[in-house]
Formats: C-alpha cells, structure tokens, sequence
C-alpha cells in the first residue's frame, strides 16, 4: 500500500485523513505542532516537528495541502528527496521560473509532480482542446462573502484579469484559474464576483477553440470547516492518490 506524507494539517488535511482508503498516511507536518498531532492522532501517522525529519521519514509521495507559500517553500527539496508530490496550491506554479525548476528536479531524479483538478471539471478536455487551438478561455467565480473575507450586501465583481494576476490577489480562492492555464498552456482570464446570496462556490468555464464550444458550470459545497475551500477539491486529492498506481489510465 501506498505510504504518503501530508504536508499542512489544516482543513484539507483532516478529510484526506478520515478518508484514507488506498493508501496509509506515514508522516505528517505543519508548521503548527498541535494540527500535525492531532491528525497523526487520527491516522496513525508520526508526526514531525521539523520540515527535514518529515521529508527524510519512510514514504513515497508528499501531499501538499497547505499553502502557496509552503509549496514554493517545501517544493524542490521534496523532489531532491526522491519522494514525489502533490500539489494543491497550485498558484505556486504561476512563477515560471520556480515551474521549471520542479521540472527539472522531477526529471532529474525521475519523480513525478501531481496537480489534483480542484474544485472543477474540465481540465482533461483542455488538455486535448490545446492541441490545435484555444481562441477563448474564461473562468467566472462566484463566491459568498464568507469565504472570500468581504463585507459586502450586494453582488460585485472585485477582480477582471489574467489567472496569475488574480492568484496574486486571492492566493487561497482561486488555485483552480491556474490548474486551468497550466492544463490549456495559456494564462486563464478570470472574472471573481462575491455575491451574499450564494452559500456554495460557483465555477463557470467557458472555452472555445477549433474543436468547438464547451460550458461548463460547476456548484460545489464549502468544505464543512472551511468556506474557503470547495468539498470537491479535496476529494479530488482522494481520487488521484487512489488511482495513482493502477495500471488502466482514463482520460488524458
């Protein structure tokens, strides 16, 4: 069975925990002391108080499910430490350079370097769709004010732009944009409305190119101890790690 090392123990890190199924969690770090103990308590894990005994411990792959600052922190010396990883905070990729270095790290020690689909669907079909041409990519998020920090009465619209733009300014809500833009091979634009009358994430796609058009409209529950983050982002951090060894792939 497949041992993996959760890096952040925070709300993500609690569901990974309870679900654990085809895999067993062997190590667990947070800069928190008291969240990695906690889930270690729960999974049977050792949990480590420093960063380079987590990394050195007996597991094959690390899962990031802790911030876009941990990520571009921890990123490297995971892969230099021949241990694969999954990335959640996907917005760490939005630095070309850093990219490129990962993949140069992964290539030289011939690791692989995860990135879950989040909180939509779609990104297998942008996989496919950027091999001719992509003319129009756009995501529209709808969030509550709640899960975004804002005061507000009224729906509004508080970003238009570019997916590594928006990352910048709401690193923690729209990681999806950038999965996205590394999945069409071109920068996502991103409308970001907060509107008090939604209680759930709402995620619009729309996508057209040589093959045609695609909509895609994606309602998705708040993590039950987070609304900042969707149910479904987490769970599909489950679906990889519980597929990531069989040997019949589908999709791209």
């Amino acid at each position: 069975m497949m041992k993996i090392g959760l890096l952040g123990c925070g709300n993500i890190g609690h569901i990974i925990a309870r679900h654990s199924g085809g895999f067993t969690i062997a190590a667990v770090y947070d800069e928190v002391y008291a969240r990695a103990s906690e889930i270690a308590a729960i999974s049977g894990a050792t949990a480590y108080r420093d960063f380079s005994g987590f990394v050195a411990a007996d597991f094959d792959i690390v899962v990031e499910a802790a911030s876009v600052s941990a990520a571009r922190l921890f990123a490297e010396d995971i892969l230099t430490h021949n241990k694969d990883v999954v990335i959640m905070s996907v917005g760490a990729l939005t630095d070309t350079a850093f990219r490129e270095t990962l993949r140069s790290r992964a290539r030289e020690h011939g690791k692989k370097v995860y990135i879950p689909s989040g909180a939509i669907f779609g990104l297998d079909n942008l996989k496919i769709g950027r091999i001719s041409t992509i003319r129009r990519l756009l995501l529209r998020t709808t969030k509550s004010p709640a899960s975004l920090g804002i005061n507000t009465q009224e729906r509004r619209r508080i970003f238009s732009g570019k997916a590594n733009e928006c990352i910048k300014a709401f690193p923690k809500n729209v990681n999806v944009s950038v999965a996205m833009s590394l999945a069409a091979g071109m920068d996502t634009d991103v409308e970001l409305f907060v509107d008090p009358a939604v209680d759930r994430n709402v995620h619009e796609l729309f996508i057209e190119g040589d093959f045609g058009e695609t909509y895609i409209r994606v309602t998705n529950f708040p993590s039950p101890d987070n609304p900042a983050t969707s149910y479904l982002a987490a769970l599909s951090i489950l679906s990889l790690l519980e597929k990531i060894d069989d040997p019949i792939v589908v999709g791209t």
